[in-house]
C-alpha cells in the first residue's frame, strides 16, 4: 500500500503534463467542428448517396491495399509508388464524400461491433476516424514540407518529399478502412500468405545456393562463404526488416485464427519466417525479431494474466521471459552460424560491416551538426549530395544506417523531436486502446499487440540499419502506424498512463 501510495503521490502532479504530451485529453471533435479544413469533408455527399460505386467504397479500398502488400515484393517501386498513389487518390474521394450526418450512428455502430469482436464489413470506415496519431503525421509531414523548402539541395530533396507523401497517403487509406474488422483480417491474412511465399524462396535459396548480389559478409570472418539468402527483394537485410512483422503476425495468428487447420497453417508460417529471418544472417533483423518477440510474450502474458490464477500472475512473466532468453543464449552458445554472427556485433572496427557503419555514422553526425534545425531535407537523392562532402575516403552510403539519425539529418532535430513524440503518442494509444479491448474481451486486440510488437521491433532493426526505408519495408511500418490508429475510440474520461499490472 506504502508503494501504491508513493506512485500516486509521485504521477499525479505529472499527469497533466504526461496528458498533453500524449493528446491524451485533445478534444479532437472540437476541433474538428471549428476547423476550416474539415469543413470541405463531405462536400460531395450528395454524388455519394446516388453513386453505385461508393456503395463499395470501402471494400475497394481494401481491395487498393491488397494489390499493394500483395505485389510490393515482387514489382518495381515505381509501381508501388503508382499503387500508393492509387490509394491516396481513393482516400481523398472517400473523405470529400463523407456522409457528416451519419457519422455519429456509424461511430455507435463501430464501438458495438469492436465490443462483440464481428467481422462484418459494413462499419465504421464512412466515418472520418482522424485520431491524435493522426494530427502527429501531419505535424511531422509539415515539418519535412518546410525541411525541402529550406533544403541546401532543394531539388534533390522534393522527389524524396514527393515519396514521403505517398507513403503518408496510404497510411491514411489503411487507418480509415482498417476500422472494418474484416477488411483488417482480409489485410493481415494476404501479408501472412504473400510472406510465406517471400520465405519459402528464402529457404530454397539456402538449401541450393545463391549468388551474393553485393559483399555481405566479412571477408575475413568464419562465415565468408556461408549463403545470405535475399528471396524476392535481393537483399538480405531488406528481407530481414520486410520479415520482422512476418514472424509476430504469424505467431499471433496461431492464437487468433480459430479452427485447427488455420492454427497448423499459422504454425507452419511461423516455423518459415523464423528459419528464413535467421538465415538472412542480419544482425539488425536478428535484433529486431528479439526486441519484437520480447515487446510480444509481454502484451501477450498481460493479456492472458486475467485468466490466470492469482499465484501464476506474478509468475507467467518471468517464466515466459526467462524461457525466451534460455532459447537466445542456447542458440549463441551451440549453433556456430549464430554465435559468429552475434559475436561480430562485438568486434567494433575489427569486423568490415560494422567498420563502414562507424564511419558513415561519423559522417552523418557531422551533418547534422552542419544543419541541426531542419536539416537537409527528405530522401536519398538529397542525402548523397550532401553526403559527400561530409563521407570519410571509400565509404560511400546511399543513407545513414539508422532511422533515428536519417530522420536528423532530413528534417532536423525539429523533425526528429516530431519523430519521437509521434512515436510516444502511437504507443500510448495502442496501449490504451488494449486496455480497453481486454475489458470487452475482444480477440481482435491480438492483431493490436502484434502491430505494437512489431513497431518496437522495426524501430530495433532500424537502430543499425536504413532499409525501412524502402518501399516493401516502409509500407509495412505505416501498415503498423495505421493498424494502431484503426483502434482508437475518444474516451471521456481523464487519460492516464496505462499499466500492464493494473487488474481488470
Amino acid at each position: 500500500m506504502l508503494v501504491e501510495s508513493l506512485k500516486i503521490s509521485v504521477l499525479r502532479p505529472l499527469l497533466p503534463l504526461w496528458n498533453a504530451v500524449t493528446l491524451a485529453t485533445l478534444p479532437l471533435q472540437t476541433w474538428a467542428g471549428a476547423s476550416y479544413v474539415h469543413r470541405w469533408i463531405g462536400a460531395l455527399q450528395t454524388w455519394r448517396k446516388s453513386s453505385w460505386l461508393m456503395r463499395h467504397a470501402e471494400v475497394i479500398g481494401g481491395i487498393l491495399l491488397i494489390l499493394l502488400f500483395g505485389l510490393a515484393p515482387f514489382v518495381p517501386n515505381a509501381l508501388t509508388g503508382l499503387l500508393l498513389a492509387a490509394c491516396g487518390g481513393w482516400w481523398f474521394l472517400l473523405t470529400i464524400t463523407d456522409d457528416r450526418s451519419s457519422t455519429a450512428s456509424l461511430s455507435a455502430h463501430a464501438d458495438a461491433q469492436e465490443q462483440t469482436g464481428a467481422t462484418s464489413g459494413d462499419t465504421s470506415p464512412a466515418q472520418l476516424g482522424f485520431t491524435p496519431i493522426h494530427l502527429l503525421v501531419l505535424l511531422y509531414w509539415g515539418v519535412t514540407i518546410v525541411a525541402t523548402a529550406l533544403s541546401p539541395v532543394r531539388n534533390a530533396a522534393i522527389p524524396g518529399l514527393a515519396k514521403f507523401t505517398l507513403y503518408l497517403l496510404g497510411f491514411a487509406l489503411m487507418a480509415r478502412v482498417l476500422r472494418s474488422p474484416q477488411i483488417r483480417n482480409w489485410i493481415i491474412t494476404l501479408y501472412l500468405h504473400v510472406a510465406l511465399l517471400v520465405s519459402s524462396y528464402g529457404l530454397r535459396q539456402w538449401f541450393f545456393g545463391a549468388e551474393a548480389l553485393a559483399t555481405w559478409v566479412d571477408p575475413t570472418s568464419p562465415l565468408s562463404k556461408t549463403t545470405r539468402v535475399y528471396s524476392y527483394l535481393g537483399n538480405p537485410n531488406l528481407l530481414a526488416g520486410y520479415l520482422i512483422p512476418a514472424v509476430v503476425f504469424s505467431a499471433v495468428a496461431i492464437v487468433a485464427w480459430k479452427g485447427w487447420l488455420p492454427k497448423l497453417l499459422a504454425i507452419v508460417m511461423f516455423g518459415v519466417n523464423s528459419a528464413c529471418m535467421l538465415v538472412t544472417f542480419s544482425r539488425g533483423g536478428w535484433i529486431g525479431m528479439v526486441v519484437a518477440m520480447f515487446v510480444l510474450a509481454v502484451l501477450l502474458v498481460d493479456w492472458w494474466s486475467v485468466h490466470l490464477p492469482r499465484v501464476w500472475r506474478k509468475l507467467a512473466l518471468p517464466v515466459v521471459l526467462g524461457g525466451s532468453i534460455t532459447v537466445v543464449v542456447l542458440a549463441v552458445l551451440f549453433v556456430a552460424p549464430v554465435r559468429d554472427r552475434v559475436l561480430s556485433m562485438f568486434l567494433g572496427r575489427g569486423d568490415t560491416s560494422n567498420n563502414f557503419r562507424i564511419n558513415v555514422w561519423i559522417a552523418v553526425l557531422d551533418m547534422i551538426r552542419a544543419y541541426p534545425i531542419l536539416g537537409i531535407g527528405p530522401g536519398n537523392v538529397a542525402f548523397r549530395q550532401v553526403y559527400v562532402l561530409f563521407q570519410r575516403p571509400k565509404f560511400n552510403a546511399l543513407g545513414a544506417y539508422s532511422v533515428f539519425l536519417e530522420v536528423a539529418v532530413e528534417t532536423g532535430l525539429v523533425g526528429l523531436t516530431c519523430f519521437l513524440w509521434l512515436l510516444i503518442v502511437t504507443v500510448y494509444q495502442g496501449l490504451s486502446q488494449l486496455q480497453h479491448l481486454r475489458k470487452a474481451g475482444n480477440p481482435q486486440a491480438l492483431w493490436l499487440i502484434a502491430a505494437i510488437s512489431t513497431l518496437f521491433g522495426m524501430l530495433g532493426h532500424g537502430l543499425v540499419d536504413t532499409v525501412w526505408f524502402r518501399p516493401e519495408v516502409n509500407t509495412l511500418w505505416w501498415l503498423m502506424m495505421a493498424t494502431i490508429a484503426s483502434y482508437y475510440r475518444p474516451t471521456p474520461a481523464v487519460a492516464r498512463v496505462p499499466s500492464l499490472e493494473e487488474p481488470t
